[in-house]
């Protein structure tokens, strides 16, 4: 999954409901929401639809959600830094480990392909 995602939303309504409480009212669009983010973070459909077959496992599935993309963002910013640091210093070898790091324990579909980005763009480096 290489096309640009907006958490927007999402980010959104679990502040809204993880954070000032508000109740989780599964509107269609709701639903929705936690449906097409589900995927964008490698919830699977089946998974994702049991879930959302009442408001305790929709409120579960928005804590994962959520939790997936915070995660995921430091992980990948965390090892970004790292990587450039090597890369700044020459050692590539590092470099490319703090991608393989990444790749090994990531599920969000969208941050497994930044990582392999970077490191095939490094595959031509000593």
């Amino acid at each position: 999954m290489t096309e640009t995602v907006d958490w927007g939303p999402i980010r959104a309504l679990a502040r809204r409901v993880l954070t000032e409480g508000e109740r989780l009212a599964l509107t269609r669009k709701e639903k929705a929401l936690l449906k097409r983010t589900a995927a964008e973070v490698g919830i699977s459909a089946s998974e994702a639809k049991s879930a959302l077959a009442t408001e305790e496992g929709a409120l579960g599935l928005l804590q994962e959600e959520s939790r997936r993309i915070r995660e995921g963002t430091r992980r990948l910013m965390d090892a970004l830094h790292r990587m450039y640091q090597h890369k700044d210093k020459g050692d590539f070898v590092s470099a490319r480990q703090e991608m393989r790091d990444v790749l090994e324990v990531e599920v969000v579909p969208h941050y497994r392909a930044i990582a392999q980005g970077q490191l095939d763009a490094m595959a031509d480096e000593p």
